[in-house]
């Protein structure tokens, strides 16, 4: 056993280490703290002693440093080492895993005149409605910031005090103080349909009808998570738009949920109108600033860290299953999430790509060759109850990738079932380890390909992606770990796997 001066002896870079790690796995102060009161709460260093630590003041006991070794899947010794290693302590500049564009020449084509023009007109050709390219423009922004937005989560936080969780009451009560009243209604106002241009598979869940008035469907007093986020997005409306005049409509079902909507506006009608750009961008603040409103980022982040990231902390947390996973994108100190819902036969709901994996098929337009290992499509196609852990090797252009996911079947109001996909890059993760990242995704590929596209993960591979599934702190990696890899495309047309899975359903 090392006395406390043997420690100090050897602790001239173990400050140093421990920020550098901290930092390039995207933790705070608290979330270092938080990590080592879960593994160890009478040893664990507070916040304060911390900072001690990392800035030389304090040399930490032997027990503090072994629970810190823990969090970070290192050895004591490797703390103490004189050598300050700085291949494997520098914080990882790059974003790893990202969204990447395109260079546009030339630049003069992309002109604000020229798009103002050609936009429309691509639109109308296209058949694609204005607000699916509003959609498309608005996801494009919310991937390149990596669903961050800490003005929409500060608007929330002022109302909701950051409370976690927010009761029906609470939400009703802070409607009252913002001047609004809520009416109940069992049958949609045909103006409201007509509005909308819905048809019988659609429920309409609740309005908000101006000048201070939230209309809320009678079925949604059974319903209590889905009410909550109703009454959380007219909270929105009316924080972010000032209650401006504008109907706010929710509705479900076999179509994707559409928070704001002019009574003039079509739907599903091609090209664009002056204001598409508008309602879809407040359909994403109210939408976000519900989930903020509800799920509050930094007690949501303790939660999620005390609970693994499990799917089932959404109860904890008094939200939906699907508010819950994507305010994980959002709360978690890790950047490359995605998330998916779907519905059959393959129809995305939501998207969003912040660690840029490739779509397995067309939101707008179903595909003829979707790859059907994709741990969300397994998931529809199957009767499958409880959730569903799978990792996963893909290609991004030409590196191989690891990602790991958690899926579940759910239910929409109107009956409908659908999947919801969470899940990580992994690639990232294993580089902040100072592990060769491109080399082991290509190993487990290669591992893949040689047992007909998937494979028991290997023990040298599995070892080091248990190491950074308990660094991440989220459990359903590992129980991914445990199952067989999956080789996953993004296209039957470019698979990866030989035979071909797409060759194969032409033959038959």
């Amino acid at each position: 056993m090392k006395n406390k001066n043997s420690l100090n002896r050897k602790a001239h870079f173990l400050g140093t280490k421990i920020r550098n790690l901290r930092k390039r796995n995207r933790l705070t102060m608290e979330d270092l703290s938080s990590r080592c009161i879960k593994i160890d709460p009478e040893s664990a260093p507070s916040v304060s002693y911390l900072s001690m630590i990392e800035r030389g003041k304090r040399v930490p006991s032997e027990e503090v440093l072994e629970v810190i070794a823990e969090v970070f899947q290192k050895t004591v010794s490797w703390f103490l080492d004189d050598i300050p290693e700085e291949d494997a302590i520098t914080p990882s500049k790059g974003s790893g895993g990202g969204i990447s564009g395109m260079a546009l020449e030339p630049n003069f084509l992309f002109s604000n005149e020229i798009l103002q023009i050609a936009i429309p007109e691509m639109l109308s050709q296209t058949g694609t409605s204005g607000r699916q390219f509003a959609h498309l423009l608005i996801r494009a922004h919310q991937e390149h910031h990596q669903n961050h937005f800490p003005d929409l989560e500060r608007a929330a936080e002022e109302v909701g005090l950051k409370r976690l969780p927010l009761s029906i009451d609470e939400l009703i009560a802070i409607t009252k103080q913002m001047g609004m009243q809520i009416k109940w209604f069992r049958k949609t106002p045909l103006s409201v349909l007509e509005s909308m241009g819905i048809d019988e598979h659609h429920v309409v869940t609740s309005f908000f009808d101006p000048p201070s008035t939230i209309y809320i469907n009678q079925i949604m007093k059974n319903q209590t998570q889905r009410l909550k986020y109703n009454l959380a997005v007219h909270i929105g409306h009316a924080v972010l738009h000032d209650k401006d005049g504008m109907k706010n409509v929710l509705v479900t079902g076999r179509n994707e949920i559409t928070p704001l909507q002019n009574k003039n506006a079509k739907i599903q009608t091609s090209g664009m109108d002056a204001q598409d750009i508008l309602l879809a961008w407040r359909d994403f603040e109210c939408s976000f600033f519900a989930g903020a409103l509800l799920c509050p980022k930094v007690p949501f982040r303790q939660l999620l860290d005390r609970n693994g990231y499990e799917i089932n902390t959404a109860k904890l947390a008094g939200v939906s299953e699907s508010v819950a996973m994507r305010r994980m994108t959002a709360a978690s100190p890790y950047p490359h999430w995605h998330y998916f819902d779907a519905y059959a036969p393959g129809k995305l709901k939501a998207v969003y790509r912040g660690n840029g994996i490739p779509l397995p098929w067309g939101n707008m337009s179903l595909v003829e060759d979707p790859c059907q290992h994709w741990a969300v499509f397994r998931m529809i196609n199957e009767n499958f109850t409880g959730t569903s852990a799978q990792i996963s090797i893909l290609n991004v252009g030409d590196e191989a990738r690891i990602y790991a996911c958690e899926s579940v079947k759910v239910e929409d109001l109107a009956g409908k079932s659908h999947v919801l996909c969470s899940g990580i890059d992994l690639n990232p993760a294993i580089a902040a380890q100072g592990k060769d990242a491109l080399s082991i995704a290509n190993d487990l590929k290669q591992a893949c390909v040689a047992n007909s596209g998937s494979s028991q993960i290997p023990k040298s591979i599995k070892k080091d992606l248990l190491s950074v599934a308990r660094i991440l702190n989220i459990n359903w990696v590992e129980r991914g770990i445990d199952n067989e890899a999956r080789l996953i495309c993004s296209r039957g047309s470019v698979c990866p796997r030989s035979p071909s899975c797409y060759q194969h359903c032409q033959q038959s």
